[in-house]
């Protein structure tokens, strides 16, 4: 099953470190854009799966926080370990758009007044490349993230299973039926990308 996996490749690990840390935290635009980017390439996450996300989402599983019961692709229902930094970043953002309910990702206006109850794929694909194209990366996609997700799990030594739980590559019933394996949140697959903020020289 795992043998026609195939680890795609896009953005290289030090230019998606440097990525989703170039929004400008001091906006609500920027701190929104930064868990975008941060949730895009710390928890694989496609599009359509980013701008449902909401804050019920978001749970404690074994100690370590989760998106639990998203909802992808083929209606495959799977739970994602979220690294720390990501949920940071999402907080960030949280707390100055003084959300507390429904969909975590709103629009925002140019002098950061946040509004609305949700955000459009086309957002999310702006979002991408702009800051793609400040860092001088073409023919970035939202979608390329996602691969880089899984190709620097990999790279990090993750198990492709493991790997196939994060990003809903195959049924997670599936897996476990098959492959005998189950996933792991402690010293989960995406624990270390290699992009966290920790491993960034000051």
């Amino acid at each position: 099953m795992t043998g026609n996996y195939v680890i795609p490749s896009s953005p290289r690990l030090e230019e998606a470190r440097a990525l989703w840390q170039l929004p400008n935290m001091h906006t609500s635009k920027g701190k929104r854009d930064r868990a975008i980017l941060a949730v895009l390439l710390g928890c694989g996450l496609g599009r359509r799966e980013l701008i449902d996300l909401t804050l019920d989402h978001i749970q404690r599983r074994e100690d370590y926080w989760a998106i639990v019961d998203l909802v992808g692709k083929g209606g495959h229902i799977r739970t994602v370990p979220m690294p720390d930094w990501v949920k940071q970043a999402i907080d960030q953002w949280l707390s100055v758009a003084e959300i507390a309910h429904g969909r975590i990702f709103r629009c925002v206006f140019r002098r950061g007044v946040v509004w609305g109850t949700k955000i459009t794929e086309k957002v999310v694909w702006h979002v991408v490349k702009e800051y793609a194209l400040r860092l001088g990366v073409s023919k970035l996609a939202p979608h390329d993230l996602r691969r880089s997700c899984a190709r620097f799990c990999h790279d990090s030594g993750g198990e492709l299973e493991q790997i196939q739980f994060l990003i809903g590559r195959v049924s997670v019933q599936t897996t476990e039926k098959y492959l005998g394996c189950k996933q792991r949140f402690r010293h989960a697959v995406n624990d270390r990308l290699g992009i966290e903020p920790c491993l960034i020289a000051h």
